[in-house]
């Protein structure tokens, strides 16, 4: 692989895995070279965006590498998602929202069993809106995180308690999430 094109590739990658960064394994399976190759690559990459005038980072947190917003611009970064109505929520963050909504409090396994995909992301950008709370912890192993809404989710779609929530339809619970993500969907285009 040529020099311009492993740093594409590895750059694509680690902005696809997101938050959940990659090992230096994942990265050698996916790239087909050593973990010496991926581990000096990443060093690389690394000590560029360090020298040059540049917004992220790469950094490393428990054998993961991840790229990330460098702290000196985390003014503008905290006006951009207190901005009002900046930002509407996604499908995925609506139906994880709904869910929580209406099941809380609720943990994110439970939550992934009803969506039947990860959520550890939509969890995130709701946490970072302060639509969802850490309310508790589930007892037994683990002792998992429970989720529930907070004020600013009444706030933001117009409600003053829960039990003005819509009410569902009686429907199996295949389309729990559907029905929940549109009542959602259609509170989310009334307010912003």
């Amino acid at each position: 692989m040529e020099h311009r094109s492993w740093k594409a590739v590895l750059e694509a990658l680690l902005f696809a895995a997101g938050d959940e960064g990659l090992s230096i394994q994942q990265i050698s399976n996916v790239m087909n070279v050593t973990d010496m190759e991926s581990l000096q690559w990443i060093e690389t990459l690394k000590e560029e965006y360090q020298k040059e005038d540049r917004g992220i980072q790469l950094v490393e947190m428990a054998g993961v590498y991840q790229l990330a917003t460098k702290k000196e611009y985390s003014d503008y970064l905290k006006k951009l998602v207190e901005a009002p109505g900046s930002q509407n929520l996604s499908q995925a963050a609506l139906e994880t929202l709904a869910i929580i909504a209406y099941k809380q409090p609720i943990t994110r396994a439970e939550i992934e069993d009803i969506r039947g995909v990860k959520t550890e992301r939509p969890i995130q950008t709701l946490v970072a809106k302060a639509l969802i709370k850490e309310v508790g912890r589930a007892d037994g192993p683990g002792r998992a995180i429970l989720y529930g809404t907070t004020k600013e989710f009444l706030d933001y779609f117009g409600l003053k308690s829960l039990e003005e929530l819509p009410e569902l339809k009686e429907a199996g619970e295949d389309s729990f999430e559907q029905s929940e993500a549109d009542l959602f969907f259609g509170l989310n285009k009334q307010e912003h």
